[in-house]
Formats: C-alpha cells, sequence, structure tokens
C-alpha cells in the first residue's frame, strides 16, 4: 500500500508514520508534502497514491484550493484540528475525517475502510459517507475544549480562564497567553498543541505563530489587499492575519 501524507507539521508527520508502521510495516510513504505548491508539482510529476492522508490548513494556504483544481482520485483520510470542513471534506474523495490529536485505533479503522471501499462486497459510498458524517458529527458534540489553563508560576500553579485569553503568542523557544489588560502568562508545550485544546469558534490562527480571541478583537484593518492588521484588547500593537490565512479568517469572523 502506499501512502501520501499533505502536513505542513513535522511531528504531527513522524506521529502518523509511526501509526502506520505499527499497524503494517509494508505501507510505503511515497511522499511528504507541506504546501499547495509542493502538492502540484508533486501530482505533475508521480503516480496518485493509494491513500491520501491530508492536514487541511497548509503553509500557505487550504488544501482545498488544490482539490477543487486537480483530479485527484486516491481516497483521502483528513486529519485536522477543525471541525468547520467537514461537510467540505466529504465533497471530495474523502472518505475519514480524524479530528486531532487522533490515536493508532482512529487510523486503522480509517484504513479499514479505505479497504473496505473498495472490495466487491461494499456498501454504497454514500451510505459509508452518512456514517462518516454522523460519526464525526458525535465527536464534535461530546468534544470538551478547555475552559480554563494551568499555569506553572515560581510559587504554585495558577488557573487562567480560557475566556480570559486575549492573545497566545509562540516567540523562538517561548510561548505566553496574554490576558485582555496585556498580562503575560508563560505556557508549557507549543501552540499547535494548545490551538487543538481550545474552540475553534473562539479563537483562531492568524499566522504560525499567533492564535487570537474573537472576542479580544477591538478593530480589523486592511494592509494590504489581501492582508489585514488585528488590534487586541490589552495591546497597543496590531498584529497580522498572514495572506494564506486572510480568506479563511474572513469567513471565521462572518459565522
Amino acid at each position: 500500500m502506499t501512502v501520501l501524507i499533505i502536513e505542513d507539521e513535522t511531528v504531527a508527520v513522524k506521529q502518523l508514520i509511526n501509526y502506520l508502521f505499527s499497524i503494517d510495516n509494508t505501507i510505503e510513504v511515497v511522499g511528504q508534502l507541506s504546501s499547495i505548491e509542493e502538492c502540484v508539482e508533486w501530482f505533475s510529476l508521480y503516480k496518485q497514491p493509494d491513500i491520501i492522508f491530508s492536514d487541511i490548513e497548509l503553509l500557505d494556504g487550504n488544501v482545498f484550493s488544490f482539490l477543487d483544481k486537480h483530479e485527484i482520485v486516491s481516497p483521502i483520510i483528513f486529519t485536522t484540528a477543525y471541525d468547520q470542513y467537514l461537510l467540505k471534506a466529504f465533497d471530495t474523495i474523502g472518505v475519514a475525517y480524524l479530528l486531532k490529536p487522533f490515536t493508532e485505533d482512529q487510523i486503522k479503522k480509517a484504513l479499514a475502510k479505505c479497504a473496505l471501499l473498495k472490495s466487491e462486497n461494499k456498501k454504497s459510498y454514500s451510505e459509508d459517507i452518512l456514517t462518516s458524517v454522523k460519526s464525526v458529527l458525535k465527536e464534535i458534540a461530546q468534544n470538551t475544549y478547555k475552559q480554563r489553563l494551568t499555569i506553572k508560576l515560581p510559587n504554585g500553579l495558577y488557573l487562567l480562564p480560557t475566556a480570559s485569553i486575549s492573545l497566545i503568542k509562540a516567540d523562538a523557544a517561548l510561548l505566553n497567553a496574554y490576558d485582555f489588560f496585556g498580562k503575560k502568562f508563560p505556557l508549557t508545550g507549543t501552540l499547535s498543541q494548545i490551538e487543538q485544546q481550545l474552540s475553534p469558534s473562539v479563537f483562531y490562527r492568524i499566522n504560525r505563530s499567533e492564535l487570537i480571541n474573537i472576542n479580544a478583537i477591538e478593530k480589523i484593518e486592511n494592509q494590504t489587499s489581501d492582508r489585514l492588521a488585528i488590534y487586541l484588547k490589552g495591546h497597543k500593537e496590531s498584529f497580522i492575519v498572514s495572506t494564506a490565512k486572510t480568506p479563511n479568517f474572513r469567513d471565521w469572523i462572518d459565522n
């Protein structure tokens, strides 16, 4: 079985490969792509794989901007931290939609589903899609995002309500949360890990290093035709939405 991985986070790629090899050590990973540009080049040169594992938000944009323009026949297992693309995923050749952080068992079941769809005794694709959608919607409904983060301070622990966080910013090896008054709190882990623990309807990652709370937004200004400057409560400086994120950010604030 040949597998192509479309994912821009190195840790996520390594974890997925470990799961795949643990499930079936004969699996051949034929490529690891991290951007739309790499996808365009790869598919112009190589035969389509048996299965594609794909994140949705990549370095230079949304993977659907590629899928909508290219004829992909390989079944796709989407792996993402965002639930809002569920229906769009099944408009394509998507056969499974796994919310991060996913488990090895979820990967195993997704691979089994692909095998079932290829078998002669498979049920109809539409029925399988309906089952997948119901399954993910149930998972989303049951999912509880963090209501507070534990902050380790020299004199003990402090519980920071996520509703009071205006910004989470990664700066080199440091990760800090800021409240609505601009007070800084040190966090552990990575920005991606924190992002997965927070509600995507409230928090949005506007670029690779900054995650903002929609309720902290005071003003939005056009910086250029495809970039926005965001002003948050408790902060004098503006924060820039990356070019790749701008279209999705506009959709996010409208929902």
